[in-house]
Formats: structure tokens, sequence, C-alpha cells
């Protein structure tokens, strides 16, 4: 099973790049947040959990989200591999998951970043912002997410660098043009 993490900060297109990947290899597209949001809406036991601590105004646990994706990965073990999107987002959570497909035989296949300037991204965010009617996505509260994103992410990088699985594809151009150089990275 090929398992693929998809990194870059908000704005640089892993959704849209994850859903191509996902159609091509024939794989499972995992976005953490879709995930939340379908358990939820489910009235799963998972979802009712998930509910407390979102109508609490908390986040949700690195133990919690592994106890999700785990299930993600029991009920979807027959594909032939995973597109993760938006996780891991810690160092911990990183760990956290090789320790849980590690339980299940497998293992992160590869780590792809979308790498896109801060300028662009917050361009891009502004206008999806724009077109998406969110008035609470300034320029300033998205530099901050920025910020958090990288403060965050560096550790990832090393952890992932130092495992020899960690790629960079320059996120910018069509879609196409940035879907063809993730395809020859990733290579399965």
């Amino acid at each position: 099973m090929f398992n693929l993490i998809l990194f870059g900060p908000p704005g640089a297109g892993k959704g849209t790049q994850a859903v191509k990947i996902a159609e091509k290899f024939g794989w499972k597209h995992v976005s953490t947040g879709d995930i939340l949001r379908a358990e939820v809406s489910q009235g799963t036991p998972l979802g009712l959990k998930v509910k407390s601590v979102m109508d609490a105004g908390l986040l949700v646990s690195d133990d919690l989200l592994i106890e999700i994706m785990e299930s993600v990965f029991v009920k979807h073990a027959a594909v032939k591999g995973f597109v993760l999107d938006g996780f891991p987002r810690t160092l911990n959570q990183a760990q956290e998951l090789d320790k849980m497909l590690l339980k299940h035989g497998q293992e992160v296949s590869l780590v792809v970043a979308l790498e896109v300037d801060e300028d662009e991204l917050v361009n891009r965010l502004l206008k999806r912002a724009q077109d998406q009617g969110r008035k609470d996505d300034t320029a300033e509260v998205i530099k901050n997410r920025l910020v958090q994103y990288h403060h965050h992410t560096k550790p990832l990088i090393d952890y992932y660098t130092d495992k020899k699985l960690y790629r960079e594809v320059y996120g910018v151009g069509t879609v196409e043009d940035i879907f063809s150089q993730l395809c020859t990275v990733i290579n399965p």
C-alpha cells in the first residue's frame, strides 16, 4: 500500500492536487477536515466525541485524530493507497501516525510539499475568501496562519527528511503543470 502525505501551507492547492492524485492512482483521499465533518454529520460514536470537543471550542486532540485516521485506514483497508491531506500537522501527530501504521503493517511511503511563496499564498487566500464571502480571512489573519503553519511544519520537514521521505514541488503554475510535477515525484 502506498501512503502519501501531501504538505503545503494554506492556499498551496493541496486539496485540489490530492483529489487529482487519488483519482489517477486509485487511492483514497483523506482530508481530516472532511472526515471530522462527516463523522459529526453521521452521528457516529467518533463523531459524537468530536462534536463535543468542537462544541466546547477546543481543538481535536492528537489522540482523537489518530483514532479517526485509524478508523479510516481500517474501513478502507482494501484500497491501493492513501493521500493524506492536512495530516499530520505536528511532530507528535507524525510519530503517532507512524506507530498506528506500523500496527497495521504499513508505513509512510512519501511526503511531498507544495512550495509556494508567501505573497502568492496571501493573494490566493484573499481571492478565495472573496469568492467564498469569508470576511474573517483578512491579510493579517492569513499571514498569522502562514506563520503558524511554518512554525509547526518545520519539525515535520526535518523528521521526514531524516527518514529520506521528503520531496518538494514548486506549487505555482497551472493545476495541470503542478499535477504533472507531482506525478513525476510520486511515481509509485
